[in-house]
């Protein structure tokens, strides 16, 4: 894919640009004293920041935050990555939250066009973001010169050698909780990989279509016989063989591949644990998008960490798609140990899936 770059844009010198970037932080505490727990999506915009401070840009970022619904609200202000930013890149200027306004999630015209009032260039680097057909995604390249990010070219880079060669055996990792949020991906790369090994909420509707019981765990019946004909076609998806989680009772169990009436899985077992890290270590490049089990809960986190924890000690090359999974490599301190962690868990699913995004397209769309 040939998106048009930084260099792209000619002389910046003395211009105003803005960049689009994806602050969509974590943050803690009340409503009017939040503040950030995990600043990587900044320090991530700050190569394509620098590059056009340094050659004399005045720099104007944007971004949304959560999910305001079009309404000003003081949980979802810019304020906390206001004064973040102000310390990484001084003199750099952040609007406020895009989702206050309605006009930002319904592309509409008269807030792109409010948006780029005194604008002269623009710049996608919002990769998790890039997605959506939003206002400030797909209307400002309708008039600006643009180009992509330094964040997103990497990401492109990266993603398009996921689709286009990877090195053998390619094995992807997927969890999270429902099948029918990744059925387009599962589908797209159960013909790519050589394996491609099922954990989180999302191996119950399989295990399901196998015939196995599974008590009260999720499961999408709408979903069972879709994912029967999935087993049927491709061996080379991988199931787990035991299961973690809680019996009748509520009470810490390990069960088989069968659960119980009333028990509920939250996790992989430590066989199945143990049988993924064989494969991922055996791999020359790996995928992984989702946790294992409920790992916020340290009860049924030790799925996760094993993943994790492989991923990092692959010698393969190893791509953790956004999300909860890059949530978890960075509550295990995991996240140096891997090539690239992307800042959009379903942008990089989506890119899989079609090769393309709606920002994508609009940059290359742009005036030159």
């Amino acid at each position: 894919m040939k998106l048009p770059v930084l260099e792209d844009l000619g002389e910046v010198r003395g211009k105003t640009v803005l960049v689009r970037t994806d602050f969509n932080v974590p943050m803690v505490g009340p409503d009017d004293a939040r503040t950030i727990t995990d600043d990587f999506r900044i320090r991530a915009a700050l190569p394509t920041i620098t590059w056009l401070t340094e050659r004399g840009a005045r720099v104007v970022c944007a971004s949304h935050l959560g999910r305001p619904r079009g309404t000003v609200s003081s949980k979802y202000s810019m304020a906390p990555v206001r004064a973040r930013l102000a310390e990484l890149a001084p003199g750099v200027e952040l609007l406020e939250n895009l989702r206050f306004s309605p006009g930002e999630e319904g592309n509409d015209a008269e807030f792109v066009e409010h948006l780029v009032q005194g604008v002269d260039l623009y710049v996608n680097d919002a990769f998790g973001a890039a997605h959506r057909a939003h206002g400030s995604i797909v209307g400002p390249p309708r008039t600006l010169r643009s180009a992509a990010g330094r964040l997103i070219e990497h990401e492109v880079s990266v993603l398009s050698g996921l689709r286009n060669g990877s090195k053998r055996p390619f094995v992807a990792v997927l969890g999270g909780a429902k099948v029918s949020d990744k059925l387009g991906v599962i589908e797209t790369l159960v013909g790519m990989v050589d394996h491609l090994l099922i954990g989180g909420g999302m191996c119950f509707t399989f295990l399901a279509a196998q015939g196995h019981a599974i008590g009260d765990s999720l499961c999408e019946r709408d979903q069972v016989e879709h994912c029967a004909e999935l087993l049927a076609k491709y061996p080379t998806i991988l199931l787990p063989e035991d299961i973690i989680g809680l019996d009748a009772d509520g009470v810490y169990a390990t069960f088989g591949r069968r659960l119980p009436a009333g028990a509920k899985g939250m996790d992989i077992g430590p066989g199945t644990a143990a049988a993924f890290t064989d494969v991922i270590m055996d791999a020359r490049t790996v995928l992984w998008n989702g946790p294992m089990g409920v790992f916020e809960d340290a009860r049924f986190a030790k799925g996760t960490r094993t993943v994790a924890q492989a991923m990092a000690d692959s010698k393969a090359f190893t791509v953790v798609g956004g999300g909860d999974s890059a949530a978890a490599m960075a509550e295990f301190g995991l996240a140096d140990e891997v090539n690239h962690v992307s800042t959009g868990g379903g942008a990089s699913l989506e890119f899989l899936e079609f090769g393309d995004l709606p920002g994508l397209q609009a940059l290359r769309e742009a005036p030159r």
